[in-house]
Formats: structure tokens, sequence, C-alpha cells
């Protein structure tokens, strides 16, 4: 198994609710997706991101098709590109 954790930093103006919702919608749609989690940041420390999104997958290439998804790559990257200030992403296996 495979787990895919992204950061996001959200611009100022942007709605973190309408993104984590953006997010929570792969759920039933990209099939490589076991299991799918986003959570919103409640600290609001100087360090912390916005919005953490936990993706379980099977292998490196369910990876591999995650990332290559036409749901995935045509509404929800566009999306989180266009309301993100800044990322960052970890992938490790479990």
């Amino acid at each position: 198994m495979i787990k895919h954790i992204v950061f996001f930093k959200i611009k100022e103006g942007e709605s973190v609710e309408e993104a984590k919702k953006v997010l929570l919608s792969m759920k039933g749609v990209v099939p490589e997706i076991v299991e799918l989690e986003v959570g919103t940041d409640f600290l609001h420390s100087e360090r912390s991101f916005d919005l953490a999104l936990i993706v379980t997958v099977k292998d490196k290439k369910a990876l591999d098709n995650y990332q290559k998804n036409e749901y995935h790559c045509g509404v929800v990257k566009p999306h989180m590109h266009r309301v993100r200030c800044d990322s960052a992403a970890v992938d490790y296996e479990i």
C-alpha cells in the first residue's frame, strides 16, 4: 500500500471548505483510491498548512494511474492549482 499525502496553503480570499469539497469529490470517482481523507487545520500557526489530503492506493502502479486519472487531472488539479499558494507532498509505502 502507498500513502500519498499533500498539504495545501490556500490563497487569501479563496475558500478552504470549497477546496476540501473538491478534494473529497474524488471519493468513488477515482477507482485507484482505496481510502481518502481530507482534514482542515484548526491551529493556524505560522507553519500550518490549511488542508491535508491523505490518499491510500494499492501500489506504485495505482499511484501512477491516480496521478494520470482524467477526473483528478481535469477537475481536482486545476481547481487546487488555482486556489493554492503553496503545497508539499510525501509518498511512502506502508
